[in-house]
């Protein structure tokens, strides 16, 4: 067993699932969008990115591609909580919350992509 891949599997499967965690839920309910899930997400997304550094095939760059859309979009999806919480005049509205919830869809689709890859490489990787 490779330690390396199973600390790289394990990073790429819990960046998906935060995010899918707090994608879920009504779109425009900031209640049911934890904003702690969100920064796990996005964390776990930046570590998942600088795991997938060291990899110089076409499928490892590929993984990197995904990783930073990933991160972008929950970047992107923080700065949104930010604004509304610390800055806007209105606080957290439905708006803001449906904008939140969709960026972390594209996140979440990004994360999806690297998980088929994942498998994929992983079903095609042959012994000896």
């Amino acid at each position: 067993m490779n330690l390396e891949k199973v600390v790289f599997g394990f990073f790429v499967l819990l960046a998906a699932t935060l995010n899918f965690g707090f994608f879920i839920g009504d779109i425009a309910n900031p209640d049911l969008h934890n904003i702690y899930e969100l920064f796990a997400a996005l964390a776990v997304s930046l570590i998942a990115t600088v795991l997938k550094f060291g990899d110089r095939t076409q499928i490892g760059a590929v993984h990197l591609a995904t990783s930073l859309v990933a991160d972008l979009q929950l970047v992107a999806a923080s700065v949104v909580w930010v604004w509304a919480k610390e800055i806007s005049a209105e606080g957290m509205t439905a708006g803001h919350t449906a904008s939140m919830v969709s960026l972390s869809g594209g996140a979440l689709l990004a994360n999806l992509v690297s998980v088929v890859l994942l498998v994929i490489e992983t079903v095609t990787f042959h012994r000896g």
